[in-house]
């Protein structure tokens, strides 16, 4: 292919795969040392490719060991499946599986697996810019932080420590069965609105959760039980847009059509996670290590446990500039829904390495 250099807008992440990057691996029920990452990841989401098991979720600011899991899919605490996961150690390039006492759901031996990793900035520190005081560990460059916090019960602010507009955040509740809540700039009432990760739901609308207001520079608005009950403990993945790396506030309406709609990034994604917001549907992840061609059919949803679906139903193009919809299928596509999505870049559209299409 003819690499064609845009002048256009400075982008200040030249190689976005310093801050996030996607690693297969394959298990094998003991130690092992997943390698290749490239960096020391602070949040590693994985997921076993061959079988329906659950998503494991860890992050730097909560720890490691068996007590330490988090799942997409489901409501459940930490650690509730403790026999079944083992994430051992962050390290330089990468991170260390280790043995469970049951089936290794994340580490199954001979079996495929998925991690998606992202550079936050190590265990955290103390963050007093909000009402509630927060553990932050946060990536000013990459606009990626982690925030956990105690509940007080109250309308209150939490700080998040990147220093621009947080777009995305999702929120877990540690010590109780809660679903996650996620709030999204491109819902269709913004900041009144939320959906859940673990579940299909549309969208619902409480002005309570988020107290109706949009993210500062420095804090989230947390006013509601789901995330903020007194006494819980609470982890918060926050997320800005960075031009060129990653585009998190952003929607699309679907058009119905297999000749599904354009959708404008400005970077070539290395992983797309779409939810149509409007109707019943699956989340889905699409990212450029498990398809490497165009279309992208293989898809994962953070609310179900199945492995790896390859479907023409969810043909994708990952392009130089954005991604298109290949399909009608409704759960990303469907004619006149909103969808949000969230992508982060393979390589950016502006820069000393602008991308190409595949």
């Amino acid at each position: 292919n003819q690499r064609i250099k845009f002048i256009m807008a400075y982008t200040t992440i030249k190689k976005p795969s310093d801050y996030f990057n996607t690693k297969l691996y394959t298990g094998n029920e003991s130690t092992n040392a997943i390698t290749g990452v490239g960096f020391q990841p602070d949040f590693v989401w994985m997921k076993n490719r061959d079988s329906a098991y659950y998503h494991g979720l860890y992050d730097s600011v909560r720890g490691t060991g068996n007590t330490k899991s988090l799942y997409s899919n489901a409501a459940e605490a930490e650690g509730q499946n403790s026999g079944n996961m083992n994430l051992a150690s962050f390290n330089s390039d990468g991170f260390t599986l280790g043995a469970t006492s049951s089936t290794n759901i994340i580490n199954k031996s001979s079996q495929n697996h998925v991690s998606w990793n992202w550079k936050a900035n190590s265990a955290g520190s103390a963050n007093t810019d909000g009402s509630i005081t927060s553990t932050v560990s946060a990536n000013t460059t990459s606009g990626f932080s982690i925030v956990k916090y105690t509940g007080n019960g109250g309308n209150s602010t939490v700080g998040h420590g990147l220093n621009s507009p947080v777009k995305a955040i999702w929120v877990k509740a540690l010590n109780a069965s809660d679903s996650w809540t996620c709030g999204f700039q491109g819902m269709p009432d913004s900041w009144s609105d939320y959906l859940r990760l673990d579940t299909t739901t549309v969208f619902g609308t409480n002005t309570n959760i988020w107290q109706n207001t949009a993210p500062t520079n420095s804090l989230f608005y947390v006013g509601h039980g789901d995330v903020n009950t007194s006494g819980r403990e609470y982890i918060a993945y926050c997320f800005a847009d960075v031009q060129g790396y990653s585009k998190v506030s952003g929607s699309y309406v679907g058009n119905g059509s297999t000749d599904g709609t354009f959708v404008y990034t400005g970077f070539s994604p290395a992983f797309v996670l779409t939810k149509n917001a409007s109707s019943t549907s699956e989340w889905h992840i699409y990212d450029n290590k498990r398809d490497t061609t165009n279309p992208n059919s293989n898809v994962l949803s953070p609310n179900a446990t199945y492995a790896d679906s390859i479907s023409s139903n969810c043909d994708t193009d990952f392009l130089s500039n954005g991604f298109k919809l290949r399909n009608n299928n409704s759960n990303r596509n469907e004619s006149g829904s909103t969808h949000i999505y969230m992508a982060f870049a393979e390589e950016p559209l502006v820069g000393d390495n602008p991308a190409t299409a595949r």
